[in-house]
């Protein structure tokens, strides 16, 4: 499972466990195949299912049942993966947690506008991210403490909002800008 995690792009992977035996894989803007390992014997041809638009479906459902006979045991998952469906798979996300191009997840810009109301906070850019390892969204810490204001789950204690992500809805947490 560690392999299919760190060399696919895994569409579905909220908490990363290697008890699951099965995951989502972004194949195309369109197309996902979920993929079930057995737990008894991982290096095995895996169960799929294929989702997406049907003439995506359909024509990777035809690659797997004609070249599912290549499946080799000796070879890494994701070779075999894309041998098989005889196409170039998407490695995980790109964007790491400390890029600081990141766009925020809630107003889509890189940097906040230089407004003296936003005090030292104005033209920066991201600052807070998401602690879930498959979401690691990033954002402006004032327009996440913006979205949890708007939230009647948040709780405040002292200078710090707790709520949760809007992407991902785990638990996540701002210091608010106490300076006006």
């Amino acid at each position: 499972m560690d392999d299919i995690d760190h060399s696919l792009l895994v569409s579905d992977l909220r908490y990363p466990q290697r008890a699951l035996s099965h995951r989502q894989l972004n194949i195309s803007n369109d197309s996902y195949i979920i993929l079930s390992i057995d737990a008894n014997d991982p290096t095995s041809l895996p169960d799929c299912r294929f989702l997406g638009s049907d003439s995506g479906v359909e024509r990777l459902r035809a690659m797997w049942r004609k070249n599912c006979k290549r499946w080799m045991r000796d070879k890494p998952f994701s070779e075999n993966l894309a041998h098989v469906l005889d196409i170039q798979l998407h490695g995980p996300s790109s964007i790491q947690k400390t890029d600081p191009q990141t766009e925020c997840g809630i107003c889509y810009a890189q940097y906040l506008p230089i407004d003296d109301e936003l005090g030292d906070k104005s033209g920066s850019g991201t600052d807070c991210t998401c602690e879930n390892n498959s979401c690691s969204r990033a954002f402006h810490s004032v327009c996440l403490g913006d979205w949890l204001r708007s939230i009647t789950t948040t709780r405040q204690s002292f200078d710090v909002l707790f709520g949760n992500c809007p992407y991902c809805s785990d638990p996540i947490a701002v210091k608010m800008n106490t300076r006006k």
